[in-house]
């Protein structure tokens, strides 16, 4: 299958080397893929640059925004929350049109500084925002309440824990689900939450995982719900 990822950061880089190693077809999107391969400082968070993450990765190919949606099957939106929907309006609405689009971007708002807050939040969220703005694409939010190694290798934790789904379609999210079997999540890990609304609870469960991240001084954690599950 052909994905699209969108957002050269660490958790895109992440989620397309992975993809790439389950044999996926596989391509990295950006606004300006020139601007991007010639940067050679570490990023904000000491990542290395893009140019030399690739030369790991080859396999993965750097485009823009709307070559990375118009070329892919499926869409995964690693970008930073509050550039998300300024990227995916640069992919395309046609090209993101009847495509599934996994959205696991945050909306985190650093504009009071550390930590950051979140907008919107309580009576909307990202992936709503981008439900509405794409009503032809079929969003699927995941993955956004854990560390990105712990996305792809959630052995890295240990014990039963969770990963959330949230999307009105039902087709599109069983789809999603399999894509996390195969990174390795157990399917009766895999909560369906509901409709796209619910992505209002993931995306507040941001700061509470920025303060445990804090107080555990690293990243290989994870939220888990105890007690009986009934089937939707």
């Amino acid at each position: 299958m052909r994905y699209a990822v969108l957002g050269t950061g660490v958790v895109g880089r992440t989620i397309a080397a992975k993809l790439a190693t389950l044999g996926h077809e596989t391509v990295v999107g950006t606004r300006d893929p020139q601007a991007t391969l010639a940067r050679t400082e570490p990023d904000g968070y000491g990542n290395p640059p893009f140019a030399q993450w690739q030369a790991d990765d080859s396999a993965v190919r750097l485009v823009t925004f709307t070559e990375a949606a118009a070329w892919a099957d499926a869409v995964v939106n690693t970008t930073a929350g509050a550039a998300s929907l300024e990227a995916l309006t640069a992919a395309g609405a046609d090209n993101l049109a009847g495509k599934v689009l996994i959205d696991i971007a945050n909306p985190l708002d650093f504009s009071a500084g550390m930590p950051p807050s979140l907008s919107p939040v309580n009576t909307d969220s990202l992936g709503e925002q981008i439900q509405r703005a794409f009503p032809d694409t079929r969003v699927v939010k995941t993955l956004n309440t854990m560390n990105c190694e712990v996305m792809v290798n959630p052995s890295r934790v240990a014990g039963e824990h969770d990963v959330f789904v949230s999307g009105d379609d039902t087709d599109a999210k069983k789809q999603v689900t399999e894509l996390l079997v195969s990174f390795g999540w157990p399917a009766a890990s895999v909560v369906d939450l509901g409709g796209i609304t619910t992505a209002r609870g993931t995306e507040m469960l941001l700061p509470i995982w920025l303060r445990l991240w804090g107080t555990l001084g690293h990243a290989d954690f994870n939220f888990h719900i105890a007690g009986t599950r009934t089937s939707a």
